[in-house]
């Protein structure tokens, strides 16, 4: 199935680029998405996440040409297909950010900053891109654009990057172009993942270490709730605000130095504090969700490399509910997906259930029995028309390769 699916993105590039430029494409690159399997809001505390790729993917079919223009059609952006004039794209490491940042300035600050990092094109080129990682689902399309685009320019040009140079660059880029202070998971994975990997990746030293998940017998289910919450654009800034004022409050710099039996021991402090608006009740459940967090995903790390699946699972849910009542970013149709999963229990195929991504709707992440899996995926579906009167929008993937040339 898998396998199926990237053969059709592959041809559609093909037929999108013989479209749009009337020959064929000689140079293709791809890079996939991402769901996170445990470890959230983690990354900007200095802590540890556990991603996998996901077998959905961007794919971009490129050609050079005798010009130093550059052309770019894409057809990923809302399912509407947006063209891109001759010079939209300038092959120059100096190129000034867009005061309003679309899509284009995901391409556009990839492709400065891999120049900036060494990378020299001889000319310019044509490129179509298309995807099928879901938009807005907190799968990371975004970092899957970016790192598509820095695999192509690596193949261009010729230079490659070393290690960590490639997602670092990623983020610089959607940090200035995009204008999204986002943390290094996303990239991470999306370059560097493995199949039949996850990736245990440690945010304060910047150093992935990949986990086998090749166990045939277990899938990852992806269930987006196909809702997302308007949001007035403090929650994060605020989040974050929060665990920064409890680190610096005990004499850190981030939360992930500081232990559980430290919070613990520093709760009436902490409850003393005030940040701004931020309580100080509400400042200890930021800080004892990230900590904690740290604790369950370096438990689920080993209890999945033990094959322990109660303990994978019991993560999974502790981690669900330390989101949803202490960091307070889940929302109702997840809790719902969550229950449904859980009420489904390990003698239906179930192992662990929780929410994905920065919260207020989106995914869940669920590990199953990948006999049982579509059998889980109607019975998920059913449950939830019947209580939140919603489509869920479900696949199944296993942990897939990360960014390539094809």
């Amino acid at each position: 199935m898998a396998d199926r699916l990237f053969d059709n993105l592959l041809a559609d590039a093909k037929e999108f680029f013989r479209e749009k430029f009337g020959c064929e494409p000689t140079v293709f690159a791809a890079a996939p998405g991402r769901v996170n399997l445990i470890g959230e809001h983690t990354d900007y505390n200095g802590g540890y996440v556990f991603p996998m790729a996901i077998e959905r993917y961007t794919i971009i079919a490129a050609t050079p040409t005798d010009s130093d223009k550059t052309t770019i059609w894409t057809k990923d952006c809302g399912n509407k297909m947006v063209p891109t004039v001759a010079g939209d794209f300038t092959l120059s490491a100096d190129v000034a950010p867009k005061d309003s940042p679309d899509w284009a300035s995901y391409v556009q600050g990839t492709i400065s900053c891999c120049l900036r990092k060494g990378a020299t094109l001889k000319s310019g080129f044509n490129a179509a891109i298309v995807s099928n990682v879901p938009l807005g689902g907190g799968l990371s399309s975004s970092a899957s654009l970016e790192v598509s685009v820095a695999t192509l320019i690596e193949e261009l040009s010729g230079h490659k990057f070393e290690g960590s140079e490639k997602p670092l660059l990623c983020v610089d880029a959607e940090h200035e172009y995009a204008k999204m202070p986002c943390g290094i998971m996303d990239q991470f994975i999306s370059a560097l993942g493995q199949k039949d990997c996850a990736m245990l990746l440690d945010c304060k030293s910047e150093k992935p270490e990949m986990v086998p998940m090749s166990d045939p017998t277990v899938s990852v289910l992806i269930t987006n709730s196909n809702v997302k919450h308007e949001l007035t654009g403090s929650e994060y800034p605020e989040r974050r605000a929060a665990c920064k004022a409890v680190a610096e409050a005990l004499g850190r710099k981030l939360l992930r130095e500081v232990s559980m039996d430290e919070l613990l021991a520093s709760k009436d402090k902490i409850l003393a504090m005030k940040n701004g608006e931020i309580v100080g009740e509400t400042l200890f459940k930021r800080a004892r969700h990230a900590v904690g967090e740290d604790v369950r995903t370096l438990k689920m790390k080993d209890a999945l490399v033990a094959g322990d699946w109660a303990t994978v699972g019991e993560q999974m849910y502790a981690s669900h509910e330390s989101l949803r009542d202490d960091y307070e970013v889940s929302c109702k149709e997840i809790d719902e997906l969550v229950e449904i999963a859980r009420s489904i229990g390990p003698d239906g195929g179930v192992i662990g259930s929780r929410i994905t991504g920065g919260g207020f709707g989106g995914c869940t992440v669920t590990l199953v029995r990948t006999d049982k899996a579509d059998e889980i995926a109607k019975k998920i579906a059913q449950e939830y028309k019947a209580r939140v009167g919603k489509d869920a929008t479900i696949f199944v993937t296993r942990p897939a390769q990360g960014a390539r040339v094809l």
